[in-house]
């Protein structure tokens, strides 16, 4: 059979998510059977590989990084099902009254501070649609705009960190490094999920920056908001809401500095709220009960997401796509800067489709380790790519973020109008990206000096040495939770020897 059959597989998996609405891992699951038992029949795959399967994913599930996954949708749960987010919006909201925007810079800081954990961009979405859509439009805040608001703080969890999606995409972009390192025979240091919380901070807060800059410029131009429906806060509700930004920017912080693990803050931020949660009698056995539910579904679509991807991933491998998909990403002329924009590409037409956790799971090792073996600032590419991925999803008509929010308020808001509030927002994205792109260094700001990516260093010895020590260095991690803000280790994998010795 043909290497482009994992192309065919691919077309099936999009067909059919927007032919039945399926689960996505379903979707998955049964393109990924049908192809196997295709490949038996014509001698391509054989029993034997796919007996491997089970062993691979029960590895795959031991890594620490998974540990946080969980607790990280727990922390989201108990967000939406407790008052804390009412108490900052409205505490905020009457604290930015006098800039005119009140409400508006509220519900992107709100996004900014509940985003990164709340798990996806619909799951963020859902929550600001649910807290702040209500209270905007008793501010006279138009349908559309509040729609925008909403869509914007929504993908703010693509790139803030410590968000589920940074630390998932930190994982497979190791991965992804670990092959183009091994191919090309380069001497670099893996990339690890700190990097790329360090890398994506800088992008991430001047986005932030031009949405505050715009929200405020928009509401200037149109009528002034009302006064707010909600009370004004009490004293309890501003030490509430003090406290809890104070908690979850030290939470984010120091998971995204890297002073204690991304478990460890995701723990700490479950047993916080849990204890408000007691202290103020709003965590009633139901509301814990519908935590609970809502975690554990969550929770369970993405590991049974993640064990479909490993499934699909391994059948279009056996049938050689990936090398296919590599030999043409490296033959396209123009060098370097083609692969990029053909990756690119791909990632902006699989976000209309996928959600971030399937891009990352399904497209991300297909495409990335071809790109890095042209470009191997790995930090640069995984941040470039998250921003193209926040810009996909933001996009109309088809943008996720775009798709939610219409669903939510049908009826009330229109296609043109929709687009005409995004714009602003999207017009900031474009120039986060292009500064991104024109500045890599900017994804470095954070970075030790360590880390740096090195040119020209492939054929030394030093950087054969420096290459398997940290070979040993992360076997000898294995088990254990290694460094604060790294995941899980790097795996293992073997050395050609630098040119002159012995093979």
């Amino acid at each position: 059979m043909s290497e482009t059959t994992g192309l065919w597989m691919l077309l099936g998996v999009a067909v059919l998510l927007l032919a039945t609405g399926l689960p996505a891992w379903t979707v998955l699951l049964g393109v990924a059977a049908a192809f196997s038992a295709l490949g038996m029949a014509t001698g391509v795959i054989s029993m034997a590989v796919l007996t491997a399967l089970p062993p691979r994913l029960i590895g795959l599930l031991e890594q620490d990084l998974l540990q946080a996954l969980p607790l990280y949708v727990l922390l989201g749960a108990m967000l939406n099902r407790l008052p804390l987010a009412r108490i900052l919006f409205n505490t905020g909201t009457h604290a930015l009254q006098r800039t005119g925007a009140g409400p508006q810079l509220m519900s992107l800081l709100l996004g900014l501070l509940l985003a990164p954990i709340n798990g996806s961009v619909g799951a963020s979405v859902t929550m600001l649609s649910r807290t702040v859509q209500s209270r905007l439009a008793a501010a006279r805040v138009p349908a559309s705009a509040s729609a925008a608001l909403i869509c914007a703080g929504g993908t703010f969890g693509v790139v803030i960190p410590p968000s589920l999606v940074l630390i998932l995409l930190g994982d497979a972009m190791l991965r992804a490094h670990t092959e183009a390192v091994n191919a090309t025979h380069q001497a670099a240091r893996i990339i690890n999920t700190q990097d790329l919380f360090r890398g994506a901070l800088p992008p991430a807060l001047l986005f932030c920056a031009l949405c505050m800059a715009a929200a405020w410029w928009m509401s200037r131009r149109g009528k002034p908001v009302a006064d707010q429906a909600d009370a004004a806060p009490t004293t309890a509700d501003r030490l509430t809401a003090a406290a809890t930004v104070l908690f979850l920017v030290g939470l984010l912080a120091g998971v995204a500095l890297g002073y204690f693990y991304a478990v460890e803050g995701a723990a700490a931020g479950g047993v916080a709220l849990a204890l408000y949660g007691f202290a103020t009698r709003t965590l009633s056995r139901k509301v814990m009960a519908d935590v609970l539910r809502d975690t554990m579904a969550l929770s369970g679509a993405l590991f049974a997401l993640l064990i479909a991807a490993t499934m699909f991933t391994l059948v279009l491998r056996l049938f050689g796509t990936d090398r296919w998909i590599a030999d043409a990403l490296l033959a396209l002329p123009g060098g370097p800067a083609a692969v990029l924009a053909a990756v690119l590409l791909v990632l902006a037409l699989s976000a209309l489709v996928l959600d971030a956790f399937e891009i990352i799971f399904v497209v991300i090792p297909i495409v990335m380790p071809p790109l890095l073996m042209r470009q191997p600032d790995a930090v640069w590419m995984s941040v470039i790519a998250l921003l193209m991925l926040q810009a996909s999803f933001l996009l109309p008509p088809l943008g996720y973020a775009v798709l939610l929010i219409r669903h939510d308020m049908a009826g009330v808001l229109s296609m043109r109008a929709l687009a005409r509030a995004l714009a602003p927002y999207v017009f900031a994205q474009a120039v986060v990206l292009g500064c991104v792109l024109a500045f890599p260094q900017m994804t470095h700001v954070f970075s030790p000096p360590e880390s740096a990516p090195q040119e020209n260093a492939g054929s030394t010895e030093d950087g054969w040495e420096m290459l398997r020590r940290q070979q040993e260095e992360a076997q000898g991690a294995q088990g254990s939770q290694g460094t604060p803000g790294e995941g899980n280790a790097v795996p293992s994998f073997s050395l050609p020897p630098p040119e002159g010795e012995a093979r």
